[in-house]
């Protein structure tokens, strides 16, 4: 690590700590030859799989519309922010582990209708009802009927 003061190359570090819910490392750290003090903060690059839409064409991954179609879900629905955070985080750690560099939007859909499940059961079917693109009631029912098995 250089200083940022006097660009040496030595620095030594003072005090390590864990932040943002042990995410990221923080350093204090000390310049052996200018003795300024700066900090550091490290944290693990974790690369998301590109997505291969329906029509064929690869994006990259893009939580914000993952979070985008869980907020509009559980719209007026007891679910906090938190729930749907860990929700979210659910869905990438299990999308990271698939060690895949690329992935079928299915699966995503796939994932976030799982989390749903448990989150909420009418956000569920709100979200299922537009994913699966439900024509008539009887798809209505018998996506209650699953929930309710």
């Amino acid at each position: 690590m250089h200083c940022p003061f006097c660009s040496a190359t030595d620095t030594k570090v003072i005090d390590s700590r864990l932040v943002a819910e042990g995410h990221q490392v923080r350093r204090r750290r000390e310049c052996t030859e200018c003795h300024e003090r700066f900090t550091t903060f490290e944290g693990a690059e974790l690369v998301m799989p590109r997505v291969i839409k329906q029509d064929g064409t690869r994006q990259p991954f893009d939580e914000d519309k993952l979070r985008g179609g869980m907020l509009r879900a559980v719209e007026k629905r007891p679910v906090s922010i938190d729930q749907i955070e860990q929700a979210l985080s659910k869905i990438k750690s299990t999308l990271r582990a698939t060690g895949e560099r690329e992935i079928d939007s299915a699966m995503i859909g796939n994932l976030m209708m799982d989390q749903l499940m448990i989150l909420d059961k009418v956000a569920y079917i709100r979200f299922a009802s537009v994913y699966r693109a439900f024509e008539d009631v009887s798809q209505f029912g018998e996506a209650i009927a699953k929930l309710q098995k």
